[in-house]
């Protein structure tokens, strides 16, 4: 005998009443939707709008319109214009330079190796006007700008420095801990990385205080702010941490599928990017939290973005400047 429904209620109805009574839940044995694996492609299906024969020890930066390269050995700052994908000026700083180049406001900043300090570039002459030395011991790239400041990492102790463009003087200081190894700005913070205590540390650039201090991947390598989060590459278990900016608190934990040493991480044009040694480019979906592509091979280590263009070192020799949307249809 076929059951008798309360009076008045549809069979439908009767069904979207049963349904709330568990919750309106699906069956658990249903199955769930999993995120789709990544693409893999070798590093040689990129094409490159643009290739650079720059070899050597090399730090990346953009700013004023250039982008710059540092190359340690000839103790040079190469200046590359986008619009031709041409060198319009070598500079020489008179002293190996270890790292990124950071421009703003109105310089250009390299760090030199040791305890030389800084040397700032005027991007009107493309002359080295002075080398910053005060209250640097020994400068770990990359330094940022922000909330018009130069922050840059001062010594081994992992001390702050927080330095004027206007005077070039240092007018604060503040104290992290040794092993701090990578910087970024954003939402008006200098964010700093520690790969021995594998620690976040988000500094109020407005007070100069430690606002947060917060637990991310092991041994994170590079940081950097985006897409509505601050992003970690984490080198001890090659994982990407994503941080609300609100809360600062790791949101996401993204799996490379891959070992690594170190490397740099990157934001913007929709994505976020990693390159680390034997593992050229990868490219994370911020929408949802998963490893979209990854393009394997020899090279890597270095990336950054300019001029609506990705660009990473391909291998020991080479730059390559990649367009993101050519990058993202690569199969």
């Amino acid at each position: 005998m076929a059951a008798m429904l309360p009076s008045g209620q549809t069979p439908f109805l009767w069904l979207v009443l049963l349904l709330s009574t568990v919750g309106g839940q699906a069956p658990a044995d249903m199955p769930k939707d999993k995120p789709a694996p990544p693409i893999r492609t070798l590093a040689a299906q990129l094409k490159p709008d643009a290739t650079f024969d720059l070899g050597g020890t090399r730090g990346f930066g953009s700013g004023d319109g250039s982008v710059w390269v540092s190359l340690k050995e000839p103790g040079t700052v190469v200046r590359i214009d986008p619009k031709t994908n041409a060198v319009s000026k070598t500079i020489a700083l008179g002293k190996p330079p270890c790292g990124a180049v950071t421009s703003g406001p109105g310089a250009v900043w390299v760090p030199l190796c040791g305890s030389a300090g800084i040397a700032r570039i005027d991007p009107k002459t493309n002359m080295v006007t002075t080398t910053v030395s005060k209250g640097l011991s020994a400068v770990t790239p990359p330094m940022v700008v922000g909330v018009q400041s130069l922050w840059a990492i001062a010594d081994a102790n992992g001390t702050i420095a927080r330095l004027d463009p206007a005077t070039n003087a240092l007018v604060a200081e503040i104290y992290t801990a040794a092993g701090a190894g990578g910087l970024a700005f954003g939402q008006d913070a200098v964010w700093v990385v520690n790969r021995r205590t594998s620690l976040l540390t988000k500094i109020n650039a407005y007070t100069n205080l430690v606002a947060e201090t917060i637990a991310v991947g092991k041994g994170p390598a590079a940081v950097a702010v985006g897409e509505g989060a601050v992003w970690t590459l984490n080198a001890g278990d090659a994982t990407v941490s994503r941080v609300d900016t609100k809360t600062n608190k790791v949101v996401e934990t993204v799996k490379l599928g891959a070992t690594i040493t170190g490397g740099e991480i990157a934001v913007g044009e929709g994505s976020v990017w990693v390159s680390a040694p034997g593992l050229p480019l990868a490219r994370i979906d911020p929408r949802t939290n998963q490893v979209a592509q990854i393009f394997s091979g020899t090279g890597g280590g270095q990336v950054f973005l300019a001029d609506g263009a990705v660009w990473i070192a391909a291998d020991a020799k080479t730059i390559w400047r990649l367009d993101p949307k050519r990058i993202e249809a690569t199969r």
